[in-house]
């Protein structure tokens, strides 16, 4: 055995287990556990790999809103805009629900090569696609690979890196998000004028393989310690509930392109159909915002859904309406990631002298203001400048509330549910914003030139949904104490 190989494994058992308790109730790790962070040896390669998908993923979908207003145009797919958006959002479910599963019964090796195998080649097919419905098919297989992706990776953190370190990882990940945010957009907007908006979907493929090498020969050394339990079932219940509620989300695009009055009855009968579906993969209580936990997995699906819905359409309107070029249009996005970053800085800064409840109340209350001025912007053809920083702001708005999402659920879970419970939360991310965005769809095929605006109305619409349910998160009596296990799913709502 290598030196590297002895040293890698002493540093493994040494996390495996909980950090000592010393007499003064502070935790001090163990003495072999080396003192460096992620980017130490012999955790160097497995984060730069971790850490570089991340990246790919977030400058994929930065990339893809800003040139898609393009690519509509030149393939003659501009019925199927927001389609092209809902379809990874809806798979992304399915591809969770799936991924974890594996997990569980594999490990996180094999979904992480599956879904990367699957990324790569939605990439593929998006990027030769001679038609719009050929290049939404191949975003339903880059949806599902992409969102697969993330669960093993969090699994991966869980079992491979000591406690104390597991904050400063997923900080990386939320870093790996910025630079995407503030080069994708452009650098997008600057390949498809300069050569094709094709090579913004094939040259992501070049990026996948060498991040997925650097990750491959560290997880291999631990194989014993992120290998799965083979006594776990697969669920194929939830699995059939995820493909339900995609199949429902995905609905509510396609009856669009019906005539009247069908279009509204199988719209309504397709979100019926995901609601139900959903049910079983989401806490007791989250559809009727029971308080507390349940409240916060519905809010933040509400939140996502306003935001991911309006975000898909103002580098649109910019191009339309304002004939501005793709990396000018981008632009408006790079702020919303600046600030999303700054602001999530200050609420971290903030800590517990501003409870999760408060955060939230203050983000909801800013998102809408915000989306309420982008919807003035289409409706009043106001600046453009008023849009981008109406978007700035809503971008501050997300970052400050975002993080407590997820630290509330981990606070009110119990240790057994705390990864139903945190999947959930990006369940019903997924499954909200493909619902917006097909009803914002459904809502322009009838509005005709009035289109941007009738869909910024359906979003701040939702957004004061946000604002309303934001003081639910409080559990009852403020206790905090209480611990939400996972409901069997015939007890669920």
């Amino acid at each position: 055995m290598s030196r590297g190989r002895r040293r890698l494994d002493r540093v493994i058992d040494s996390s495996a287990g909980s950090e000592p308790v010393v007499a003064d109730g502070r935790r001090r790790r163990p003495r072999d556990t080396p003192r460096g962070g992620p980017l130490s040896q012999p955790y160097r390669w497995l984060s730069i790999g971790m850490f570089a998908l991340i990246f790919i993923a977030a400058f994929e979908v930065m990339a893809v809103t800003t040139i898609m207003p393009l690519v509509a145009e030149e393939l003659h797919g501009e019925s199927l805009f927001a389609l092209a958006f809902s379809v990874p959002f809806a798979a992304g479910v399915v591809g969770m629900v799936a991924s974890g599963n594996w997990a569980d019964r594999s490990g996180p090796l094999p979904p992480l090569i599956a879904a990367g195998v699957l990324f790569s080649i939605g990439l593929v097919i998006a990027g030769l696609a001679p038609n719009m419905e050929v290049l939404v098919l191949g975003r339903l297989v880059h949806g599902i690979g992409g969102t697969a992706v993330t669960v093993p990776l969090y699994v991966i953190v869980a079992r491979v890196y000591p406690e104390h370190l597991r904050a400063r990882v997923f900080a990386g990940f939320a870093a790996a998000w910025v630079i995407p945010s503030i080069v994708g957009p452009a650098v997008a907007g600057v390949i498809a004028e300069q050569a094709s908006w094709r090579w913004v979907f094939l040259g992501v493929i070049v990026l996948v393989l060498p991040a997925a090498g650097m990750m491959l020969r560290p997880l291999l050394r631990v194989h014993d310690l992120v290998a799965g339990d083979p006594t776990v079932r697969w669920s194929l219940s939830r699995l059939g509930w995820s493909v339900l509620a995609a199949a429902g989300a995905l609905g509510v695009s396609l009856a669009k392109e019906l005539g009247e009055p069908w279009r509204w009855v199988v719209a309504a009968a397709a979100i019926a159909v995901a609601v139900v579906a959903v049910r079983p993969l989401l806490p007791a209580g989250t559809l009727r915002a029971a308080r507390g936990m349940p409240a916060t997995v519905l809010l933040r699906a509400v939140v996502a859904g306003a935001f991911f819905g309006s975000e898909i359409y103002l580098p649109y309107l910019l191009i339309d309406r304002y004939e501005f070029s793709p990396s000018l249009a981008g632009v408006v996005l790079t702020g919303a990631g600046l600030s999303w970053a700054a602001a999530s800085w200050v609420q971290g800064r903030l800590g517990e002298r501003m409870s999760n409840t408060d955060a939230v109340r203050v983000g909801t209350g800013v998102l809408a203001v915000a989306l309420v001025a982008v919807l003035a912007v289409s409706a009043f053809s106001l600046a453009p400048a008023v849009a981008f920083v109406a978007w700035t702001a809503a971008g501050a708005g997300m970052g400050f509330m975002y993080p407590r999402f997820s630290v509330a659920v981990l606070e009110l879970s119990a240790k057994s549910a705390q990864g139903f419970n945190s999947a959930a939360l990006n369940i019903g991310e997924a499954l909200s914003s493909a619902i917006a965005l097909a009803i914002t769809a459904l809502v322009a095929s009838v509005a005709g030139t009035a289109a941007f605006t009738a869909d910024f109305v359906v979003t701040v619409l939702i957004a004061l949904v946000g604002v309303v349910l934001a003081p639910r998160m409080r559990p009852a009596g403020e206790g905090g104490g209480l611990r939400y296990g996972v409901a069997p799913a015939a007890s669920v709502d």
